[in-house]
């Protein structure tokens, strides 16, 4: 027995139309027409669907997907992280890829560098060391298994449920304060 595909793979014409991707502004009456009732079909789709709750959790708390995905856009799903207070990892493509410049790279300058500039996103050292976040990220393991730093404990990720309250403030345009 085959199980029913989601409506965001069955209807994948109406989820990945140009016109819901973010940032894409309709030129005339007719595309905006047009935006406004794929977004109402994606939306009443993904309100049907039995997965909605763990595609969501999933799209905030775990991967930093494109597009209109469990009845959320790109932009709403930003705000319902930083709501919820959880930050995303970037896909480490290099990594997947298998991409390795056989070039190395001193561990020490990365941890001195990330040591004095602790809120800098990871990518910067990377651009300024000329390497990967992937080779960054090892080297600071690398250095913290060598000098016994301890890591920062993961702050568990919210539950689906609270996701899905969370998105729903957002979709409806409840303020933080509210």
């Amino acid at each position: 027995m085959t199980e029913a595909a989601t409506p965001c793979v069955t209807y994948a014409n109406v989820f990945l139309h140009p016109l819901l991707e973010d940032g894409t502004t309709p030129t005339n009456r007719g595309e905006r027409r047009e935006q406004q009732m794929l977004r109402s079909q994606a939306e009443k789709m993904c309100g049907g669907c039995p997965l909605l709750t763990q595609c969501l959790s999933d799209a905030v708390t775990r991967f930093d997907v494109a597009g209109f995905v469990a009845g959320t856009t790109r932009r709403q799903r930003q705000e319902i992280r930083a709501r919820l207070g959880v930050q995303v990892a970037p896909e480490d493509l290099d990594t997947f890829a298998g991409v390795n410049s056989g070039r190395q790279f001193d561990r020490y300058e990365i941890h001195r560098m990330r040591t004095a500039n602790p809120d800098q996103p990871l990518s910067v050292i990377a651009a300024k060391v000329g390497c990967s976040v992937s080779t960054v990220k090892r080297h600071l393991r690398r250095i913290e298994d060598e000098v016994g730093v301890p890591r920062p404990v993961k702050k568990a990720p919210p539950s689906p449920s609270r996701v899905l309250a969370v998105a729903i403030e957002v979709r409806n345009g409840i303020s933080r304060a509210a």
